[in-house]
């Protein structure tokens, strides 16, 4: 990606406003100035077209807010991968980013985030250090799952559930 862009240049092209998350266009052309800019991907993420670049759109909030460059990645704090406004917004190492997730992978047995089934009861566990943590056998996927989010809440500094 490239972070040859300016807080100054994109200020001049874009407004952000940082309690909707929305970037509009600044131009003299009353048609055109004013107008939300950007597209979603196919995950989520909103992106914009700044100079004949593509950038994500939670990158440049930051940038257009503080002036300078995340460090690391941006993470949205509930999750809401289109939620750009700017208190939703932390700069974090990708370690804290994957500890804030907060819905079950795709292909997951249950559909329930930490759970999986285990004959015939719900297996709750979570990675703590790149190590899988055992945290017991449920008879509900409510209960299997009340106890991942608590070690969660625990084990991950990054986690906002």
């Amino acid at each position: 990606m490239r972070n040859d862009l300016t807080a100054a240049r994109l200020r001049e092209l874009l407004h952000y406003d940082p309690e909707t998350g929305v970037f509009t266009r600044v131009t003299s052309n009353p048609a055109t100035n004013g107008r939300p800019v950007g597209w979603l991907d196919g995950k989520g993420h909103r992106y914009l077209r700044v100079g004949g670049v593509i950038y994500a759109a939670h990158r440049l909030a930051w940038l257009f807010s503080y002036g300078e460059w995340p460090r690391d990645v941006i993470d949205h704090v509930n999750g809401e991968k289109d939620d750009n406004r700017l208190p939703n917004l932390r700069d974090v190492d990708m370690y804290i980013n994957m500890q804030n997730i907060r819905r079950a992978r795709i292909d997951s047995s249950t559909g329930i985030l930490g759970v999986s089934q285990y004959k015939k009861r719900f297996r709750a566990d979570i990675k703590v250090n790149g190590k899988r943590k055992y945290l017991g056998n449920f008879i509900t996927p409510e209960l299997a799952h009340a106890a991942y989010v608590a070690a969660k809440r625990l084990y991950h500094p990054g986690c906002t559930i």
